[in-house]
């Protein structure tokens, strides 16, 4: 079972990555060979918290999407376009910095794919404005997002698995990651005119059209502007609130939209258009995949093995687990890996007498999951959303096109957190 479960899972990624079909064929198609050999089955595939589908992931999707459909019919995101574009004097490069910068220091307090759903829609429309390739900037942002993630407890999800298990509290991830991706966002800024070069050219008479906007006359319907606002306040609420308030971020996101749809009064085709089915399914199809590795031990022996490679010595092994989990979480899912890994990082620290470099452990876990989403087109869950609304809008991003920066992106910040960690916990512990 454990040989078929690697071979479905390498073929389906290799048809997902070579766009030989579509990536929603292979990820439902490899789901369902597993399910009909036996390797995982319906408890494990649909119920288990742990090899299944994760419903919070897919309802938390739902929600956002129909909060954002109904939120697109005020014209606010026309306005932001405006906004930013005038800000950013046209220009294209001040303007994916301006993004990007925005992206992640939602994302440090919203969930990734929440922040995503909401720049998205301002990017494709501010790059509309001014005649340019929106691609570079949607992949920029959702670098941006999983970056800014990386701050906070709540910015990602393996960093609630982290600190459930470990014990570390917000104010640790404030004090001992922040201070991180400050300087991670610091180089990414650096780095975009490079990476991106050739994608900043644009038309003087566009600039003009645009700095000559006026932002106010593009909001089409103030009222719902007002209540859609009110709702998405008491939604971001619950999401930075919803360990105190027991509720978990996908239930904040379906009480927000079915509140929204009963005072919005909006027509059902509006709002459901809004929802990228196909993305759903594609998440679906992809939890079965590598829930069936995790069912079979495929992600428990390697967590394993990195356990008993570096025999006690602390440092490599920070080092080790840093680098295993960015190169793990850019070919699945880190949320399964970083429950799979999380056992295996405490009974490293049990050995380790120095509580700092013990922690040391955990960050490198959480570091390496997070910028390690970057490395791939689904490497986290950001990126499946951004591609799937760039190919609704007519934009469409290869898996290469995606990876080929990702890859770029995934190096240097963990070539810069590597030295972080080593500095902070070690050399000047």
């Amino acid at each position: 079972m454990t040989v078929i479960a690697i071979v479905v899972f390498v073929v389906a990624y290799v048809l997902i990555a070579t766009e030989w079909t579509h990536r929603l064929l292979a990820t439902l198609g490899g789901a369902g060979v597993l399910l009909a050999l036996g390797v995982t089955d319906s408890d494990h595939a649909f119920y288990s918290p742990d090899t299944g589908i994760d419903w919070d992931v897919v309802f938390l999707l739902f929600g956002m999407m129909v909060i954002v459909g109904i939120l697109r019919r005020t014209g606010v995101f026309e306005y932001v376009a405006i906004w930013a574009a005038k800000r950013a004097k046209g220009s294209p490069l001040r303007v994916m910095i301006l993004l990007t910068l925005i992206t992640a220091t939602a994302s440090a307090f919203l969930d990734n794919v929440t922040t995503v759903l909401l720049i998205a829609p301002v990017t494709l429309l501010v790059c509309d404005r001014l005649g340019i390739d929106p691609v570079p900037f949607l992949i920029a942002e959702v670098m941006a997002s999983n970056i800014g993630g990386a701050a906070t407890l709540i910015g990602d999800p393996p960093n609630i698995i982290i600190a459930s298990r470990s014990g570390l509290t917000f104010n640790d991830f404030l004090i001992h990651m922040t201070p991180l991706v400050v300087i991670e966002l610091v180089v990414f800024t650096l780095v975009l005119p490079w990476l991106f070069k050739g994608s900043f050219a644009v038309d003087p008479e566009r600039v003009g059209d645009v700095l000559r906007l006026n932002e106010r006359e593009a909001i089409e319907d103030r009222a719902l502007l007002l209540k859609s606002g009110a709702v998405l306040l008491l939604v971001f609420v619950g999401f930075v609130g919803h360990s105190l308030f027991h509720i978990e971020p996908s239930v904040v996101a379906l009480l927000g939209a079915g509140v929204l749809v009963l005072i919005s009064k909006v027509p059902t085709r509006y709002y459901m258009a809004s929802v990228e089915w196909q993305t759903l399914l594609f998440f679906a199809g992809l939890f079965v995949m590598v829930g069936a590795l995790v069912k079979t031990g495929v992600i428990s022996d390697l967590a394993g093995w990195l356990g008993s490679a570096t025999q006690g010595h602390t440092l490599l092994t920070t080092m080790l687990v840093l680098v295993v989990s960015a190169v793990l979480s850019g070919i699945i899912d880190n949320i399964p890996y970083v429950a799979t890994m999380s056992p295996v990082v405490l009974q490293l620290t049990h050995g380790v007498a120095d509580p700092a470099q013990a922690n040391a452990l955990w960050w490198a876990l959480a570091i390496g999951a997070d910028f390690g989403g970057n490395a791939t087109a689904v490497g986290a869950s950001a990126n499946v959303v951004v591609i799937g609304l760039a190919l609704r809008a007519g934009h469409p991003i290869s898996f290469w096109d995606f990876t080929r920066k990702g890859l770029v992106i995934t190096a240097i910040t963990i070539a810069v957190a590597a030295p972080y960690l080593w500095l902070r916990y070690f050399a000047f512990a």
